[in-house]
């Protein structure tokens, strides 16, 4: 989705809470073998001890909005999104963060899209906002044209025991605690920290039967087994399908979503103005294999891994990109960056922001 306009992302913010899992004790405890810790290449990962999901997702949010001057009765639209368990069965996750906000007319919604969710529910927002544009523009309403419209994305996950091990629930991934924030406006204003130009998804709906394996259908949460085990049902789809397929898959939609991103006006891909491609927060190796390569080979864009000190964030690793870039201030005026996500299902995304030229 190219956006002929290009919305505003006035802030971005990541929340990480003070605890710490350390792989080493992972590898002393018969979790993780000192091989894989290896392979995931992180020393320690960020644990919300006693902060539910939602909550860091608030907490991050109040800096977004801080950061940017805005009123949370301003936001019009809040989307969270989430991977795991958020504190409460059949309840919403995203009305309770608009009320904790004060975002009374917001309209929350709720984005569950595993670990793409965080760049889908932008995608939604984004939508939304180019939707509600375009209408005042068609009504003529020009109090409504000139006012900026709002929209808040969050994500939060906590992948908290004994349903879930973080180190050792899955191939390839460390499992982290977060709350992020993206609050974006249209239209843009010179001030905006980037501007989003576009949003590129790829999905491969074959591919679900990675997380589903061989398992029946059950009538509770993990009623197969008394943890979430990825490991176990990609077992069973490797065991009948091989690697090939999803191999497959992943080249051609991290080739399919850089060219999305990149056409109808964007910048080449080699033009040295498009500095960074920022990877997901997945294992060193997985991104050494499966995704360095692949970017190499289409686009100059340097590949940035801000996942060393963090961890998989569940839904939030595009956003925590997006809040990375802010804070290192890593775009000059007038460059761009490739920010990805995957999540299981399979969906790729990719966002094209740009550091607003102050001089234009």
């Amino acid at each position: 989705m190219r956006l002929v306009e290009p919305a505003g992302i006035a802030a971005a913010a990541l929340w990480l809470p003070g605890g710490r899992s350390r792989a080493d004790d992972a590898v002393r405890e018969g979790r993780l073998r000192r091989r894989q810790a290896a392979d995931l290449g992180h020393e320690e990962i960020p644990v919300a001890e006693d902060v539910a999901p939602p909550d860091m997702a608030v907490r991050a949010a109040r800096t977004a909005l801080a950061a940017a001057g805005v009123e949370a009765g301003d936001i019009g639209l809040t989307c969270h999104a989430w991977m795991y368990y958020q504190g409460h069965d059949l309840w919403s996750p995203a009305h309770y963060i608009a009320h904790r906000l004060g975002a009374l007319r917001a309209v929350p919604v709720g984005v569950q899209q595993v670990c793409n969710g965080g760049s889908a529910a932008v995608e939604l927002a984004a939508a939304r906002l180019v939707a509600g544009a375009t209408a005042s523009t068609t009504a003529s309403t020009t109090a409504s044209a000139t006012a900026p419209d709002w929209a808040l994305v969050t994500t939060a996950d906590r992948f908290a025991e004994p349903g879930f091990d973080r180190w050792a629930s899955d191939y390839g991934v460390a499992y982290a605690d977060a709350g992020t924030a993206v609050l974006l406006r249209l239209p843009a204003a010179p001030s905006d920290a980037l501007l989003l130009r576009s949003v590129a998804s790829v999905a491969a709906p074959e591919l679900e039967v990675m997380h589903r394996g061989a398992d029946p259908f059950t009538p509770v949460p993990r009623g197969h087994r008394p943890r979430v085990d990825m490991r176990a049902t990609k077992r069973a789809y490797l065991h009948e399908h091989g690697n090939e397929p999803f191999a497959r898959a992943n080249r051609h939609a991290i080739g399919a979503v850089v060219a999305e991103a990149l056409e109808g006006g964007g910048p080449d891909p080699w033009d040295p103005r498009l500095r960074y491609a920022v990877l997901p927060r997945f294992g060193a190796k997985t991104l050494a294999e499966s995704w360095v390569p692949e970017l190499a080979g289409r686009t100059g864009a340097e590949p940035v891994d801000f996942g060393r000190t963090t961890g998989h964030l569940g839904a939030g690793d595009a956003a925590a990109g997006l809040a990375e870039l802010v804070r290192r201030r890593a775009l000059a005026p007038g460059e761009s960056a490739l920010v990805f996500s995957a999540g299981a299902g399979f969906t790729w995304s990719c966002l094209l922001v740009q550091a607003p030229d102050r001089n234009v």
